[in-house]
């Protein structure tokens, strides 16, 4: 049924089943899967690779279980450096956590820069029968006149520099996903506006040269000083330093807003005095740093609906999937590529068109039950430690107890077992669920 539907396309003259806009992890986890159903997907790149992005490299246990589901070797000898869980500072307190013992995910997480890791994801979706076409910017949805439908899309060719490189060009497909990021150009063009009460991250980061680049722990700083800690001022936001294995390490902070409104806040300024008192061991100079310092928006908690209307499906970012506990955006946008790939297979083998819109709609429901609770008790933390004060309260009394922290790890990492977990996954299960999805 699959195989016969691409050879519909082909004869209706559509260019593919699917049109997949961005190659980022989200885009690449939908091509991925659709292609391994036997869809015809065309996956639409504005950059060429290898290209960078904004972020911090790290991956959680949740997003090292979407690449082993994905068939993605994550072996050493492959770029990877694996850590064992996470080191944190703060109110003059130390704590080493490992990440736990889950029946739903490994108990490591891995780090590779975004330069490596979205060209190694691309060509695995090349792999299992996605058409790739790099360069590629697109511009517009093609929506069809009478129902408004997205049937396609506009697009220009552009060089690595992102300048006009040919002539425009139409490609067309009864389904495209926007997994273009957090400008979302595609779901906007269709009306679909970006809610701004929903919570709205900045990070910025850099790379430096550094003795500890092999180091097995992610660190995080919680508080972040302008001076010496406890003869200055507490500055808003937090710090990470994620060791890459290749020499290098992913050093930068982030900021979190309860809303969309803009914090404005000097992010570099900010950088330039934590690296003044960052740890000496890592020899975060001026002389080691090896990229400029770049910044990013984190689009949060679903502040982009709905997931699916008219042809189109909203993916990772382009839907405001990262997670407002703690940043991570990449297991979300692969998740989210999983489930929209699954629902687009399963209507497109319908026979009738009511019966393939009645399974299209079941996406937003999905990504509801998976994910919404969390991100609602999501927002409720981007309201509390969205003051420094209060952060600084809860850094203090909560670090000394490991029991407690274990907890708060769990949470903010969503390293939680959903169904059959201890007494902490139980716990954030049901708190998931009593409160109303995002």
């Amino acid at each position: 049924m699959v195989l016969g539907r691409c050879r519909e396309a082909l004869v209706r003259g559509d260019d593919a089943d699917v049109i997949v806009v961005g190659a980022g992890p989200g885009g690449a986890a939908t091509a991925h899967y659709l292609a391994l159903t036997g869809l015809q997907v065309l996956l639409l790149e504005k950059g060429t690779f290898p290209r960078d992005k904004v972020c911090g490299d790290g991956l959680t246990p949740r997003a090292v279980a979407e690449l082993i589901r994905m068939g993605v070797s994550i072996e050493e000898s492959d770029g990877w450096i694996r850590n064992w869980g996470l080191r944190t500072y703060g109110a003059g307190h130390r704590l080493e956590l490992p990440w736990p013992e889950l029946a739903e995910m490994p108990n490591y997480g891995l780090a590779r820069s975004r330069m490596n890791l979205d060209q190694t994801l691309a060509r695995h979706a090349v792999a299992s029968g996605a058409v790739l076409r790099e360069g590629t910017a697109v511009t517009g949805p093609v929506r069809d006149e009478r129902s408004g439908r997205i049937v396609g899309v506009t697009a220009k060719p552009v060089d690595p520099n992102g300048r006009r490189a040919g002539e425009d060009v139409t490609y067309r497909a009864p389904l495209v996903v926007d997994a273009g990021g957090v400008s979302a150009r595609l779901a906007t063009a269709m009306g679909i506006e970006k809610d701004m009460n929903r919570p709205m991250g900045v990070a910025v980061r850099t790379y430096f040269k550094s003795p500890r680049h092999d180091d097995p722990m992610m660190e995080s700083h919680l508080e972040l000083w302008d001076g010496k800690p406890g003869e200055s001022n507490l500055m808003p936001g937090y710090g990470w330093i994620f060791a890459l294995g290749d020499g290098t390490v992913n050093v930068g902070l982030g900021s979190l807003s309860p809303t969309a409104k803009a914090m404005n806040l000097d992010y570099k300024g900010l950088f330039r005095t934590w690296m003044r008192n960052a740890p000496e061991e890592w020899e975060l100079t001026e002389e080691n740093q090896v990229a400029d310092l770049r910044s990013a928006a984190l689009p949060m908690a679903f502040n982009r609906k709905p997931h699916y209307t008219k042809g189109l499906f909203l993916v990772g970012d382009s839907g405001g999937m990262v997670s407002p506990f703690n940043g991570e955006g990449i297991a979300y946008a692969m998740q989210s590529g999983r489930i929209a790939a699954d629902v687009i297979s399963q209507a497109l083998a319908r026979p009738s068109a009511y019966g393939r819109e009645k399974a299209l709609r079941t996406y937003p429901k999905i990504l509801s039950d998976e994910l919404g609770g969390y991100y609602t008790l999501g927002r409720a933390f981007a309201h509390l430690i969205g003051r420094p004060e209060i952060m600084r309260f809860c850094v203090k009394y909560g670090l000394p107890r490991p029991v407690l922290m274990r907890f708060v790890m769990k949470l903010l990492s969503d390293g939680f077992d959903r169904r059959d977990g201890d007494w902490m996954d139980r716990l954030i299960t049901t708190m998931t669920k009593v409160v109303p999805a995002a």
